[in-house]
């Protein structure tokens, strides 16, 4: 072997240990960002599984994450235009090599935060994900937030129900009922010390006056399906079922609202992921008078159409195709992404309420879901005529009537035009609260003493 040859050749095996350590790295895939109020999440989608190690630092505060077996991409650059102005917790994004196989993410932070770094297996349409959660260190009391909120003026509410004439006389029996003088009640037993689960941070205290105000409203959990990391179901043309639930589920809510006796707690107001058992956490953190989740259908044949109400069962599933549904749903955990270690422990805590769910709870879900699909009959197609059966784990408040609403079968070409067209979503929407109304008419919310937060 020639001298050039034989140096070429030296050369080459020492750039082998490089070679290789470079081919075994990950390659980004895409990178998201998902702010809310509620907490904001940072994905970094891979094609092989990431390790990460993260600290915070204070003054200001910053979050740092060292990943291991990753170069600095193009890909990975793309984090920094993410970050919107609006983010509630990010101020900014740093990347840099800080060894030869470490990248370091600083986040610069807006407040001080909870974070929660972890990492998914592929599923769905994800590769390997590398998630940042970040949470506020101090958790907000949904009741304080409701409580502030302004009435509508008289005014307003009276044009806005006669705007929608199909749900007036429900709603002024609505209002008689709760502005009749209180009769004399037996005085509440003793609270029940409140649980709280162990992942969260400590909630803002209630004032008296909070509580007070709490006290005299009708309270409704609206939740939007999905979110986030968790489309839900697409359509044909790629409407998004996430999209579609939260644009009916903020119309809903603003049009609930025009009865200054009822607020509205939204389980998710943006696009961001709530994990299911949160959803009820929520729910019942304000004690709601009625939890209605809000979904869209898809089925691998496109003919299926129809919009469909479910209730709890204490047993088995009332048909196969509730049976499906709600082991499709219940699955939404694994697609949107759940930090198992948190959710583990706030399972344990919640485990023995969520499974007390009774034959009462469960009897006015009934009552309310025929209701509801009453309505909801008079504007489209329903695909079955009663309120079905499953164990949808979003609907496991012991202490809520609560009903899952499927509006239609996305995966249908027609009724998605439907979906997706606003004009419709007001009918939906007119029905929805057409139906809540006749409940409520039929069954006057029983007092409420809004002291302790689930």
């Amino acid at each position: 072997m020639k001298r050039r040859d034989s140096l070429g050749f030296l050369a080459l095996l020492l750039q082998a240990p490089l070679t290789l350590a470079a081919g075994g790295q990950a390659s980004i895939v895409a990178v998201r960002v998902w702010p809310a109020a509620d907490y904001t999440r940072v994905t970094i989608e891979s094609d092989k599984p990431l390790a990460a190690k993260h600290f915070l630092v204070d003054s200001p505060h910053r979050l740092v994450i060292d990943v291991d077996g990753l170069s600095l991409s193009p890909g990975l650059r793309e984090l920094i235009g993410k970050v919107k102005a609006d983010d509630p917790y990010i101020a900014g994004v740093r990347v840099g090599q800080n060894t030869p196989t470490v990248v370091r993410i600083v986040l610069d932070l807006k407040q001080a935060a909870a974070p929660q770094v972890f990492t998914l297996a592929p599923v769905a349409a994800y590769k390997h994900r590398l998630v940042l959660d970040l949470h506020p260190r101090m958790e907000a009391d949904p009741l304080v937030a409701l409580a502030k909120e302004h009435n509508t003026p008289p005014a307003a509410a009276r044009r806005a129900e006669a705007a929608a004439s199909a749900i007036n006389d429900s709603l002024e029996d609505l209002i008689q009922k709760i502005e009749r003088p209180p009769q004399p009640v037996a005085p509440p037993p003793p609270a029940t010390p409140p649980v709280a689960a162990a992942s969260k941070p400590a909630p803002e205290p209630k004032t008296p006056a909070v509580a007070a105000a709490m006290d005299r409203l009708i309270v409704i959990a609206l939740d939007p399906g999905h979110g986030g990391e968790d489309p839900g179901a697409v359509g044909p043309t790629g409407l998004k079922e996430k999209d579609v639930v939260l644009a009916v589920g903020l119309k809903l809510r603003d049009r609930l609202q025009t009865n200054p006796n009822i607020r509205v707690l939204m389980t998710r107001d943006k696009d961001f992921f709530v994990p299911l058992q949160d959803r009820v956490r929520k729910a019942r953190r304000v004690q709601a008078d009625l939890f209605v989740s809000i979904h869209a259908d898809a089925f691998i044949n496109k003919q299926a159409r129809g919009a469909s109400v479910f209730a709890l069962s204490d047993g088995a599933a009332t048909s196969a195709a509730a049976r499906w549904m709600a082991n499709k749903e219940n699955a939404a955990d694994m697609v949107g992404g759940v930090n198992v270690g948190a959710a583990t422990k706030d399972a344990n805590v919640l485990r023995a309420l969520l499974d007390m769910s009774t034959t009462a709870q469960i009897k006015d879900s009934l009552k309310l879901g025929k209701e509801v699909l009453g309505q909801i009959g008079k504007v489209g197609r329903l695909h079955k005529p009663r309120v079905e059966q499953a164990g949808f784990a979003v609907l496991k408040a012991p202490d809520i009537p609560s009903i899952l609403v499927e509006t239609a079968f996305i995966s249908n070409p027609d009724e998605e035009k439907k979906l997706r067209d606003p004009d419709y979503q007001d009918e939906l929407v007119d029905a929805l609260a057409a139906g809540i109304a006749k409940y409520f008419a039929k069954n006057p919310p029983m007092a409420r003493k809004r002291s302790t937060t689930l």
